[in-house]
């Protein structure tokens, strides 16, 4: 598993309430793809998006985060043993397709070994930056055999503080709406740049976990609730191109020039948030074999059902405020609420058979998502995805070497359809100075051609790791990898205009598997409590999928 860092319990308790990205960004090879206070996607090495993933106790977080970069990773850093970051493919046996590693938020939630003492830990949190408050408190004790844990936490965090003046708005911008900018939108105007609208962030969360342990291994259950809202920033002043229809900005400036007169005037107040609501229930347990075939088997369970919210009110009465869609009507966008679910079952088994000398470990997984995204701004239609892996492990020292060497086979399969809208711009572009009546909207819908596909990708990874004591303070260890990502549900089917982001998104199902060919070199020395790292590194990726 070299290289890896490890973020302890100590460290984390003294960290400020931030984004998952935020709470990484610091070590060396990772830093955080910003969008807002909330939302902080990790990325390894210069690999972002789903080459890295984000687990919880060694399992995927099968939240929305791949489907773009203004959703939140749905992570509870409240109450949490550890993080591990693993760089690069030495993350081999943990998830198919991390070419750039994995962040691995570990709790004990379900206790592996007996709570020795009872643990209340009270947090109380004030951040000047942006007024935030937090509080929580987590409980863990053994009561008659059985080990209970619980964790709450409580964030609300309101717009960022900034300089006056570090909002800079384009020429272009202002000189097209002179008109419209009267003396007391000016002075307003003014007043709004103390701080960054819509980075904003609360959340709440719960986790409860029993477990009960002994000579045999252990069992437990877990479930975690999390529900957040947050505002997303930077989606463009004026709102030029309603999130990716510019390319039918110049095809309808004749048609709009008197409602874009007053664009700035009607959206200067609209405010893009999300909401999100997580349900997350695992059982998880282990049995010890006394014999010497197999050691023991560990087994776990995952169902996770999560939905993301994303939507757009005006600033007086945003959250939770239903915005009509007939208000934008007359420009042709509909920015009603667009809801973003996934629901996921997880299950696996790891079974142990190694001894004194060889060390080796056999893994089945088999996971079924179900991703879909239903409202104004559906630009994926749904996707049902099955993956299936085996994985071997076995390691072993020789003649001063330690051996590690995992390969993996997975089965990924992903069925969806895609929209052709061919037909339909054409027909915009001709009526586009109508009235949009019912009628005429169903005709669009009718003349929707659905193309359905369901796409196989079969993919084996290996790596190899080999570590040597060149004396004892310093350790050189060498990796090799050969790592196969088969394109993300997004990368095929997406195709349509994402407003948040600001972009019009196409997927393509021809996309052929990403291989990333990986050689890593570290030295790491420790003497007396100093220690130094050095790594270099070549990633070569074939086939790589851009945005």
């Amino acid at each position: 598993n070299d290289p890896i860092h490890v973020l302890s319990e100590e460290e984390l308790a003294t960290n400020s309430t931030q984004s998952l990205g935020e709470t990484v960004d610091s070590l060396l090879g990772v830093s955080s793809a910003d969008y807002g206070a909330a939302v902080g996607q990790p990325i390894i090495r210069g690999m972002s998006g789903t080459r890295v993933k984000v687990l919880n106790n060694g399992l995927v977080v099968r939240d929305m985060s791949g489907i773009g970069i203004d959703h939140v990773n749905e992570v509870d850093l409240n109450a949490v043993k550890q993080i591990e970051i693993i760089r690069g493919p030495s993350s081999l046996m943990y998830s198919n397709g991390a070419i750039g590693g994995i962040v691995n938020v570990v709790d004990d939630t379900i206790a592996r070994e007996d709570f020795a003492d009872r643990d209340l830990r009270i947090d109380l949190e004030a951040q000047s930056a942006n007024d935030g408050k937090i509080g929580g408190f987590s409980y863990k004790e053994n009561l008659g055999g059985l080990n209970l844990s619980y964790a709450f936490k409580d964030s609300s965090l309101e717009n960022y503080d900034i300089p006056k003046g570090a909002v800079i708005h384009s020429e272009e911008h202002e000189e097209g709406h002179e008109e419209d900018h009267d003396e007391d939108h000016d002075e307003d105007h003014d007043e709004d740049m103390g701080f960054l609208e819509n980075s904003d962030f609360e959340s709440q969360t719960h986790r409860l976990g029993l477990s009960t342990t002994g000579d045999w291994g252990y069992f437990g259950a877990s479930y975690l609730n999390t529900e957040s809202v947050y505002g997303i920033p930077y989606h463009g002043e004026g709102h030029e191109g309603h999130g990716g229809h510019d390319d039918h900005d110049e095809d309808h400036d004749e048609d709009h020039d008197d409602d874009h007169d007053g664009g700035h005037d009607e959206h200067e107040g609209e405010r893009i948030f999300s909401t999100t609501d997580s349900d997350v229930f695992n059982i998880e347990g282990s049995y010890i074999f006394n014999n010497d075939r197999l050691n023991n088997m560990r087994y776990y369970y995952r169902n996770s059902d999560y939905s993301l919210t994303e939507q757009h009110a005006e600033e007086e009465g945003h959250e939770g405020e239903d915005h009509d869609d007939d208000d934008h009507d007359g420009h042709g966008h509909e920015e009603g609420p667009t809801v973003f679910s996934n629901e996921s079952d997880e299950f696996g088994l790891i079974l142990d058979f190694g001894d004194d000398s060889l060390s080796q470990k056999l893994v089945l997984q088999n996971m079924n998502e179900d991703v879909s995204i239903i409202g104004a701004e559906a630009f994926m239609n749904p996707v049902d995805s099955s993956e299936k892996m085996i994985g071997y492990y076995v390691g072993t020292s020789l003649m001063g070497l330690d051996l590690h060497l995992g390969i993996r086979h997975d089965r990924v399969n992903r069925k969806g359809t895609v929209a052709h809208h061919e037909e339909e711009h054409h027909d915009e572009d001709e009526h586009h100075d109508e009235d949009h009546d019912e009628d005429h909207d169903d005709e669009h819908h009718d003349e929707e051609e659905m193309e359905a596909y369901d796409i196989d990708r079969n993919e084996t990874s290996i790596a190899l790791s080999i570590d040597r004591e060149l004396n004892e303070n310093t350790v050189l260890n060498l990796g090799l990898a050969s790592v196969k990502r088969a394109p993300s549900a997004v990368e095929l089917f997406m195709n349509g205009a994402h407003l948040a982001t600001g972009r019009f998104e196409v997927g393509d199902v021809t996309l052929k598997s990403e291989t990333s060919n990986n050689i890593d070199l570290t030295f790491d020395y420790e003497n007396n409590g100093f220690f130094a790292t050095a790594t270099i590194f070549r990633n070569d990726v074939d086939d790589y999928i851009y945005l």
